[in-house]
């Protein structure tokens, strides 16, 4: 049985979370992860695409089984008590909540829909992980005290490691260049990254998780060997039976081909797409008018067309509709792997089952 510091903190029984991927509905998702004895993360920013995206909001509200005239905080508490009451008895969830300037307002009304719900120490019990990202951690570091949450953040360079050591992130989550949908500015892969902050953060109170590129057992085992106490899958958890993802969404991550991802501006940086027409058009207008996406600058809303900006929104709700000439789906490079739908329980138990065998195959193999 796999056994690490990240099952024995959260109290999971695999050394897996299941990614939050806002900002989509992921609450069924969440719900099928948790039962399957991963660490399940529900997503807490569509209910801020009222008006610019409402296909995807509408979707959220359903998912959470909230009415759509609910305020957000109500959507949120309506979300966590269906994940808690849709939950195995020893299930572990959390939220992903992201943390930027431009979305602290959301922020503030997810964490005060945590409060409010984890009131009741039976959903507490539960609901216990807050993983932060896009943004900087120092901030929420009162909220989480107070809520005695087990706390993580996702982030993709060793200066928000540092940020996050500030705070006291329990867990801190390398976000590799591999990952699917939002991209940092600077691309460092997993392969690099992560044994990066394992040496230089990694503690008896610091865990280290990566994320990007994650989606079978040998790609967990080598997480593993680079001292890595789990990891966080995406793409992967994306394309199951139970994902909310629309079944074009994943169907395109199921046919996606070698290098079938590209790079594009995206509505919070640079974002990785699955590889289309639509989404090399859209590379193509970010090369001319965002040029900052492949050369590691930031740009923001003052110097690029709003016109690039809203291709992704088009691109997004044409995926929900069904239009596969103009949808823009966001993967991970893993894509490539990814060949099915299956349920996942059976995903989970079948990545843990091949990371047992090649941890405990490496000594017969390659020590005398």
């Amino acid at each position: 049985m796999l056994k690490t510091r990240l099952t024995e903190l959260c109290g999971i029984k695999y050394p897996i979370i299941q990614a939050g991927m806002g900002p989509f509905p992921v609450t069924s998702l969440c719900i099928a992860a948790a039962n399957s004895g991963c660490l399940g993360l529900c997503s807490t920013f569509g209910t801020t695409s009222r008006t610019s995206n409402p296909v995807v909001f509408k979707d959220f509200v359903k998912q959470a089984h909230a009415e759509e005239t609910d305020d957000d905080i109500t959507i949120f508490k309506k979300m966590f008590l269906r994940i808690a009451a849709e939950t195995n008895d020893d299930a572990v969830f959390g939220a992903n909540v992201m943390v930027s300037a431009e979305v602290k307002e959301n922020a503030a009304n997810v964490m005060r829909a945590i409060a409010e719900v984890r009131k009741d120490p039976a959903i507490a019990k539960k609901f216990k992980v807050l993983a932060t990202t896009a943004g900087d951690p120092v901030p929420w570091a009162g909220f989480v005290k107070e809520q005695g949450m087990i706390w993580m953040h996702v982030f993709p360079g060793v200066r928000t490691a540092a940020r996050c050591k500030k705070a006291g992130v329990q867990v801190l989550i390398a976000s590799g260049h591999e990952s699917g949908f939002h991209t940092a500015w600077q691309p460092v892969h997993s392969m690099t990254l992560l044994p990066d902050i394992v040496e230089k953060f990694a503690d008896e109170n610091t865990l280290v998780c990566g994320t990007g590129g994650y989606c079978d057992g040998k790609s967990v085992a080598a997480a593993l060997a680079m001292g890595a106490d789990g990891v966080q899958m995406g793409t992967r958890f994306l394309a199951t039976e139970e994902s909310d993802f629309c079944d074009l969404w994943k169907q395109m991550v199921v046919d996606c081909k070698d290098g079938g991802t590209i790079i594009a501006r995206g509505f919070v940086g640079p974002a990785r797409w699955l590889r289309n027409d639509a989404s090399q058009r859209h590379a193509y207008n970010t090369a001319k008018d965002a040029p900052g996406s492949y050369v590691g600058v930031p740009d923001d809303f003052t110097k690029i067309p709003i016109e690039l900006l809203n291709y992704e929104k088009v691109g997004i709700a044409a995926t929900y509709n069904g239009d596969a000439e103009t949808a823009m789906a966001g993967a991970g490079e893993c894509a490539q792997r990814i060949d099915d739908v299956p349920k996942c329980a059976d995903m989970v138990a079948k990545i843990a089952a091949d990371t047992e065998a090649i941890i405990c195959g490496l000594k017969d193999k390659y020590i005398c």
